[in-house]
């Protein structure tokens, strides 16, 4: 009889300047594609891809943080619980280099606010866009940088995939590692509460996006931002990995993005 794997939940965020290819890195790792149009990430996007390693199955949830000041309020939210980082830069793009120790000190300042520890987290550091040309970062300025940090450093390509799963690999073997020898994964339960389920419900079934979020047209954005944050504490993977609650989330995510468009 082969041996049961344990299954362990992850969670991963990308952060770093806008336009950098956060968005691009997160699919071409979980979907296998690349997306060429530069769409802003509003808020927060999602994904979640499946991986077996070291005899574990590891549901990787990867929250890919927009790096538009105007969204810090929503980004703030999701650091909490965090076991790896991925900070990305584009080598075309030195003030997105330099902005790296804005994002640390972000990242420090809300893990503290959750009396958490940047010291338990699992970061590697992702010089992306190496298909491009014209270049500005120098690749071993970069890495030094990194290593005086103690942390990976990885020349990427979302366009090619350069790069990507040899990256992802790094840090969910260091995140394991973590786990294997006496530290945390936080676990979730898969068990739904009654407002889970009627959230997942209106979520599914509503005719539009408004509905789905319990606001009428015309609302505000804040209104907005407010529905989705009361929405988000019921059916955020970091609560429940049950996979309707998983399904729902997307959906909120998609809702959410959708309306806030109005206002970019």
């Amino acid at each position: 009889m082969s041996k049961v794997k344990k299954s362990l939940r992850i969670k991963v965020i990308s952060i770093g300047n806008s336009e950098v290819g956060k968005s691009c890195i997160i699919k071409r790792y979980c979907e296998k594609r690349f997306v060429a149009k530069y769409l802003q990430t509003i808020g927060i996007d999602y994904g979640v891809t499946k991986v077996n390693l070291n005899n574990l199955e590891l549901k990787v949830n990867i929250f890919d943080m927009s790096g538009h000041a105007l969204f810090d309020q929503i980004r703030n939210e999701f650091y909490k619980d965090t076991q790896g980082a991925i900070l990305v830069f584009d080598v075309t793009d030195k003030k997105s280099f330099e902005s790296l120790e804005n994002w640390i000190g972000e990242i420090k300042q809300e893990l503290k606010t959750n009396s958490e520890s940047i010291e338990n987290i699992a970061f590697v550091v992702c010089g992306n866009k190496i298909d491009r040309g014209k270049r500005v970062v120098d690749e071993g300025d970069a890495r030094i940088w990194a290593l005086s940090k103690g942390f990976h450093y990885f020349e990427t390509s979302a366009s090619s995939g350069a790069g990507i799963n040899e990256m992802f690999e790094t840090l969910l073997t260091e995140i394991v590692s973590t786990f294997e020898n006496g530290g945390k994964i936080k676990q979730t339960n898969t068990i739904l509460s009654k407002d889970q389920i009627e959230a997942i419900q209106r979520l599914k079934n509503s005719k539009d996006n408004f509905e789905r979020l319990g606001l009428k047209m015309g609302c505000s954005k804040e209104e907005i931002n407010n529905s989705f944050r009361r929405l988000a504490k019921l059916l955020h993977p970091d609560k429940n990995i049950h996979p309707d609650s998983t399904e729902a989330f997307k959906i909120l995510m998609n809702a959410k993005t959708d309306l806030m468009r109005n206002f970019s």
